[in-house]
């Protein structure tokens, strides 16, 4: 029986501090959201990342030169 004069106030003791961890976890604004977080995990990480830094090179051997527009302009000429 001595042993509830023990328990008792050890446990209103730890029953405040839950009270008191919810109510500051509330003030901090832990709860404002409860859905954003559960779909971050479905979303894409490629559609995360810039797509000038992923732009594959062409190889330097093969001796085909990219189209620009100033090769496209010097052809201009040549069908008259």
């Amino acid at each position: 029986m001595t042993i509830l004069l023990m328990l008792i106030p050890i446990s209103l003791v730890l029953l405040g501090l839950a009270v008191a961890a919810f109510i500051w976890a509330v003030r901090r604004g832990q709860f404002d959201d409860l859905d954003t977080p559960a779909l971050d995990i479905l979303d894409d990480e490629d559609a995360r990342k810039p797509a000038h830094a992923s732009k594959p090179s062409a190889p330097e051997g093969d001796g085909a030169a990219p189209a620009t527009d100033a090769a496209r302009d010097t052809g201009k000429d040549d069908a008259g």
